[in-house]
Order: structure tokens, then C-alpha cells, then sequence
């Protein structure tokens, strides 16, 4: 993830956090205009992220659910102050998958994502604070077809919709089929997932997930794939780590017409 030392704090940190970042190295390591995350070389590292107000809290209770089950960053503090919301957290220890390290053997990059991935749908879904993603997530497809939002551009050939109206029809006729009975991690992708060697750390950036259909990962797992090994030679090999016996191809297409909405 890309650091920018900062030379002089931000004017609006809240005076309660201000010990923490004083007298210590701070960098700018935001990767999105909605929030704003700092890292904090302090007590092993610390990210604090910032972002208007409510627009956190999710986020903070799927990392709280992750983390009582050993899968996620602890969370050392939530708070509402001056129209923000402020989220401090644990660095976790490790590098996320991007990192050459891993990219360099990309066959073994590949079993190990699915497999971990497996691992994470195996999980009890009891006690988690977004127990309807599925609802959530056809709702958020149709709002925004009806509004015009549509980008194809991301997705390989293979889920490609042709129009609009075309990735519409699938999703109106069968976006009922789509479960919710999974654990998500909701952004499934390789710089979501920290590991220490070869060894699974924890996830982060959890706050797309919930429990709905597997193959909204699944999805997002062969795509970020295509994407960051700037092949698509491995969507097969990444669906048989993960077991054939659990992946629907349909599915995955009824997936991609969801996604093409934003």
C-alpha cells in the first residue's frame, strides 16, 4: 500500500487521539476520496481512518465480528466527532498478497487464495451484524440501474454484458436464486488479505460483507486475479482450489450483472 509521510498533522484530528500520533512517524496512506487513513508508526502500527459521519459504522462492526473470530484487526476505537466518523485499528502483521512475494509464484498465490477463501465460507454465520447482504445487494443493483449507473469495463470477456438492459434482464429473472447463507468477506480481493510468509494473518476491509451468496467472493476472487496477475489463465485453477462441487457458473453470471451497477 502506498505511504506519503506527513510533515505536519492534519488540523482536525480530535484531541483525544492527538497523544497517539505526536512525536512518532505519520503517513498518508488513503486510497480513496470518501476516506482518509493514516498510519501511525506507533505500538506496532496503528491506521486511523476517517470518513463522514455513519459511514463507518459498518465497517466497524463486521471488523469486530471478524476479529472475535480471529480473522480480523482489532478495533481500538470508534467515535463520532466534528461531522466525522474515527476509526482506529491494529496494523496486522504481514504483507497483503499484491506483494511481490506472492505475485512471484503465482500458481501457489492462486490454491492458497481459494483455499483460504473456502475456509472463510465454512464459517459460522451466527452473530452477524449484516445477516441480509443479499437483499441489501439487489436492492443497491436495481437502485442504481434505475438511475443510470452502469460500467462494464472492469470485468473479463467471459462476464461481460453487452448493454444495460441486457445485464437488467438476467439479473431481474434470476437474481432470486442467490443466496444468503455464507459468511462474506464482500471485497474479496488480493490486497484485502494479509499473510506473514505463508501463513494467514487476518482480513481487512471488511466492511462490504454480511452473509449472502459465495459467489459474490467467488466473483470478486477471479477478478482480482485477472486483474493484479494481468491474466485470466488462472479463473480455472482458482475455482478447482476452491472445490468445482460448490461453484455455479450461473450464479456468477447473475453476479457480474449485479456488479456492472455498481
Amino acid at each position: 500500500m502506498k505511504k506519503t509521510k506527513l510533515t505536519t498533522l492534519p488540523t482536525d484530528i480530535p484531541e483525544r487521539l492527538l497523544p497517539l500520533l505526536l512525536g512518532t512517524p505519520v503517513w498518508d496512506s488513503s486510497c480513496s476520496p470518501e476516506a482518509r487513513v493514516l498510519f501511525v508508526e506507533r505500538e506496532g502500527g496503528l491506521y486511523l481512518k476517517s470518513a463522514a459521519v455513519g459511514t463507518l459504522s459498518r465497517e466497524v462492526a463486521m471488523t469486530r465480528f471478524f476479529h472475535a473470530r480471529g480473522m480480523g484487526t482489532e478495533v481500538l476505537d470508534y467515535f463520532c466527532e466534528g461531522g466525522k466518523d474515527w476509526f482506529l485499528t491494529a496494523a496486522v502483521k504481514g504483507e497483503d498478497l499484491t506483494h511481490e512475494f506472492y505475485t512471484s509464484q503465482p500458481e501457489r498465490l492462486c490454491d492458497t487464495f481459494a483455499e483460504r477463501l473456502r475456509l472463510l465460507h465454512e464459517c459460522d454465520v451466527t452473530g452477524c451484524p449484516v445477516p441480509n447482504h443479499t437483499v441489501e445487494y439487489l436492492a443497491r443493483a436495481e437502485k442504481n440501474y434505475r438511475t443510470g449507473n452502469y460500467d462494464s469495463t472492469l470485468f473479463p470477456d467471459n462476464w461481460g454484458y453487452a448493454s444495460a438492459e441486457e445485464a437488467w434482464s438476467v439479473l431481474e429473472k434470476n437474481g432470486h436464486l442467490l443466496e444468503t447463507n455464507t459468511l462474506l468477506h464482500g471485497d474479496y480481493c488480493l490486497p484485502n488479505v494479509i499473510y506473514d510468509g505463508w501463513q494467514f494473518s487476518k482480513f481487512i476491509d471488511v466492511d462490504s460483507g454480511g452473509v449472502g451468496d459465495r459467489h459474490l467472493d467467488l466473483f470478486w476472487g477471479a477478478w482480482t486475479l485477472f486483474f493484479n496477475l494481468h491474466t485470466d489463465a488462472y479463473r480455472d485453477r482458482f475455482f478447482d482450489a476452491y472445490g468445482r462441487d460448490r461453484v455455479d457458473e450461473e450464479k456468477l453470471r447473475i453476479i457480474a450483472a449485479a456488479e456492472v451497477f455498481g
